[in-house]
C-alpha cells in the first residue's frame, strides 16, 4: 500500500521548478479553484522595495478599522506560515497543510485533463492557496505583495480595488529589464481599467512609464506625495515621529513603529492607499490609519534585537543596490560606533554597489551563506570587494554560527543583512522570532 506524503512536502517540493512567468497557470487554478480570489476586495501592492512594509502597514490599518483582513506576502522568514496572515496570525500547520491538499489535488485534476502541461510553481501554488485560504476564512479585504515585478506576476490574476507602486530601483534585471523605464514597466502592469494605482516617490523616466500605462488604461494615478503635508521630526524609540497631512485628513503627529528615513515614504503610499479603500466603500478612519502605522509589526527590516547575554543584532532585508543604501543611511545616522557586518547575497544580485554603499560604515565584512543553493559562495564576494575596494577588513567564514561569532568577537553590536533568506537562517540560528 502506497502512503501518499503530507502536501506540505509536496507544495515544498515545487521550489524545484524555480521562477515561470506567465498567467496560464493561474488562470486555470483560480478557475478550478471557483475564484477565491473574487471573494473579496483586494489591494495589490508592487515594487523594488517597500511593499512588504506597506503591506503589513495596510493589513493592521484596516484591522484596526474593524476589517476581517488578510495579507500574502513573500518570501518567509522562517516558516510557509508567515505567508498567510488572517486577522493578524499567520495560519496553523493543520490548515495549511489541508489547503495544500486541496491545491494538490485539484493540480492533479488539471493536469489530468490537459488544462495544466506540467506542476505549478511553488510560487503559483502559494498564491492559489493564499486565495483558498482567506476565501475559507471569509476574509473581508485581502492586501496582496507582488512576488516579482507585476505583469506577468501569479498575483496578477486579482481585480483590486486599488493597486499601488511604491517604488523602482535596479533588481531582478534578467527578468524585468535593464533600465528603470523597462523596470516600470513590468511593475506598472498591475494597474487594472479604471481602478486607482498610488505610486511612490520614483524617478522621472520610470514615473513616466507608470503613468502611460495609467492613461492607456484610465486608471486614477495618484502621486502619494502630491499636495501631502510631511514634517519629519526625527527618530523615536526604534522608529520616527512625523506630522503628516494630505488633501483628505490631517492625521496629526505620528510615532512610525517602522525604522528608517525611507519608512516616511512607504507610511505616506500606504496612507493614500488607504484613503482610496475609505473612497471606495470600504471605511477606513483616521484613528484606524495612525494605528496602523503606530502599531504594525514587520519582522527583519531595520529590526533591532538585543540578546540575553546584551549582544545587539540588527536585522534587515536590504538584497539589492537601493535597500543597502537605505539601510546605509540608517547606520550613519543611528550608529556612533560602526557595526560588523554578516553579509551574504545570490548569485544573480549587484553585489558591489551593496558593499560599496555599506561598507563605509562597517567595521568589517563577515561574509558567509545562506541555506539555499541560489546562494553566492562567499570566497567570490570576497573578491567582489577587493575588486570594489573595499577598505574595511573582510573575512571569509561560511558557516553562518562561526560567522556571527566572528562578528562579535570585533564589535558588540553587529548587522546581518544582503539577502532575506540569510535573516531567516540568523534568526533559527539566534533562537528570534
Amino acid at each position: 500500500m502506497t502512503v501518499e506524503r503530507p502536501a506540505l512536502d509536496y507544495l515544498l517540493a515545487l521550489e524545484q521548478f524555480g521562477i515561470k512567468f506567465g498567467l496560464d497557470n493561474m488562470h486555470a487554478l483560480v478557475d478550478a479553484l471557483g475564484h477565491p480570489d473574487r471573494a473579496y476586495h483586494v489591494a495589490h501592492v508592487a515594487g523594488t522595495n517597500g511593499k512588504g512594509s506597506v503591506t503589513a502597514m495596510l493589513d493592521c490599518a484596516l484591522r484596526l478599522a474593524g476589517h476581517r483582513s488578510a495579507r500574502y506576502t513573500s518570501p518567509h522568514l522562517r516558516d510557509l506560515s508567515e505567508r498567510f496572515v488572517i486577522d493578524g496570525t499567520p495560519v496553523g500547520r493543520a490548515e495549511l497543510e489541508r489547503a495544500a491538499a486541496t491545491l494538490r489535488t485539484t493540480v492533479q485534476a488539471l493536469i489530468g485533463s490537459g488544462r495544466l502541461r506540467s506542476e505549478p510553481t511553488f510560487f503559483e501554488a502559494t498564491t492559489a492557496i493564499a486565495f483558498h485560504l482567506f476565501r475559507e476564512a471569509a476574509v473581508e479585504v485581502a492586501v496582496c505583495e507582488v512576488g516579482l515585478g507585476g505583469r506577468l506576476d501569479a498575483t496578477n490574476v486579482v481585480s483590486p480595488v486599488v493597486t499601488a507602486i511604491t517604488s523602482i530601483g535596479h533588481d531582478h534585471q534578467q527578468y524585468l529589464g535593464s533600465t528603470l523605464a523597462e523596470i516600470a514597466t513590468e511593475k506598472a502592469g498591475i494597474i487594472k481599467r479604471g481602478v486607482p494605482v498610488v505610486i511612490g516617490a520614483l524617478p522621472v523616466d520610470a514615473r513616466e512609464s507608470i503613468a502611460r500605462i495609467a492613461q492607456d488604461r484610465d486608471a486614477p494615478l495618484l502621486m502619494a506625495m502630491a499636495g501631502v503635508s510631511i514634517d519629519d521630526e526625527g527618530a523615536r524609540g526604534g522608529g520616527r515621529r512625523i506630522r503628516l497631512r494630505t488633501a483628505r485628513q490631517d492625521y496629526g503627529s505620528i510615532d512610525l513603529a517602522l525604522a528608517g528615513r525611507h519608512q516616511v515614504d512607504n507610511a505616506v503610499v500606504a496612507v493614500r492607499v488607504l484613503e482610496e479603500l475609505d473612497a471606495a466603500g470600504i471605511h477606513v478612519p483616521a484613528a484606524a490609519i495612525r494605528g496602523g502605522l503606530e502599531t504594525v509589526q514587520w519582522a527583519g527590516r531595520l529590526d533591532a534585537r538585543t540578546l540575553p547575554d546584551g549582544r545587539r543584532v540588527l536585522l534587515d532585508a536590504a538584497h539589492n543596490p537601493e535597500g543597502a543604501q537605505a539601510l546605509a543611511a540608517f547606520l550613519a545616522s543611528e550608529y556612533d560606533d560602526a557595526p560588523t557586518l554578516v553579509f551574504t547575497a545570490m548569485r544573480d544580485k549587484d553585489v558591489r554597489d551593496m558593499l560599496l554603499a555599506l561598507a563605509p560604515h562597517v567595521h568589517a565584512l563577515v561574509l558567509t551563506r545562506a541555506a539555499t543553493p541560489r546562494c553566492a559562495d562567499p570566497v567570490d564576494l570576497a573578491a567582489a570587494a577587493h575588486a570594489a575596494g573595499v577598505a574595511c577588513p573582510v573575512v571569509v567564514e561560511p558557516d553562518l554560527d562561526r560567522a556571527l561569532q566572528a562578528a562579535w568577537s570585533m564589535t558588540p553590536a553587529i548587522v546581518v543583512a544582503g539577502s532575506i533568506f540569510l535573516l531567516g537562517d540568523a534568526m533559527e540560528a539566534l533562537g528570534l522570532s
